[in-house]
């Protein structure tokens, strides 16, 4: 399904689903990442959360996946299932999610740091963050997917990161993955053009090694091929005729 400009209804759908997002990623599950809370633990806590505030978690049996979020730790990049693995100081925790609420579908991911991070990975939560708002920041009626991810691309190649290649950004509404593919690299003007109304989920993953991924044998979850550790940050945003609203934000 190629994503379309939305109706005001359902952008209002759309903005209500990223507000329950964000109020679990960013209040609830946010204070618990701490030496010792389990994957479990917060996989249990954002299912209970968001049934509570009437929001569908859109992962739980997407394409088989067995869970209501992601949970991807240190070496794994994206597409984590939750287990009883505890979580230890110096880690750094990716959360993935993504809510339905009245038909409409948002997605978001954070990075995490787990106690006291050593500064490299301190830096590259820092600069993937800073990479996914530098794609944001590009948004407006009639841009093209070369130059978000182009803006993207800068800032992740100005520190030597690994760019995973094989996973991208989509549209994102009507379903979790709509067309077209949003990348994070490529040239300004090229790629596919968007227009004012039509809702993105731009989502760099960086590797602070090579960009090279393995797949884990349980079919979902991705690590650096390297052992490396790697970021993942990723908002749902409107595009608006000279700029953008993030809608995964309270």
């Amino acid at each position: 399904m190629v994503t379309r400009v939305k109706t005001a209804t359902e952008i209002q759908g759309m903005r209500e689903s990223g507000r329950m997002l964000a109020t679990i990623l960013d209040t609830i599950l946010r204070p618990m990442i701490t030496p010792g809370v389990s994957e479990r633990e917060l996989a249990d806590t954002a299912a209970r959360e968001l049934n509570a505030l009437g929001g569908h978690p859109t992962f739980k049996g997407y394409q088989g996946f067995p869970d209501v979020i992601c949970i991807s730790v240190n070496d794994k990049v994206v597409h984590g299932i939750p287990s009883n693995y505890v979580l230890q100081e110096g880690d750094i925790v990716s959360l993935d999610f993504g809510v339905t609420y009245r038909g409409m579908v948002t997605d978001s991911a954070r990075t995490f740091l787990v106690g006291d991070v050593e500064p490299r990975l301190r830096q590259l939560v820092r600069e993937t963050e800073k990479s996914l708002m530098a794609g944001i920041a590009v948004l407006h009626d009639g841009v093209s997917t070369g130059d978000i991810g182009e803006a993207v691309q800068r800032v992740l190649d100005s520190q030597r990161y690994g760019i995973v290649r094989d996973l991208v950004g989509h549209g994102v509404g009507h379903q979790l993955h709509e067309d077209p593919d949003i990348p994070n690299y490529g040239k300004a003007g090229t790629g596919p053009r968007l227009k004012a109304g039509m809702t993105i989920a731009i989502e760099p993953m960086a590797n602070l090694g090579t960009a090279n991924v393995v797949m884990d044998p349980d079919g979902w979850t991705i690590r650096t091929r390297d052992g490396n550790p790697s970021a993942h940050f990723e908002h749902t945003v409107l595009i608006l005729d000279d700029g953008s609203e993030i809608l995964t934000v309270i």
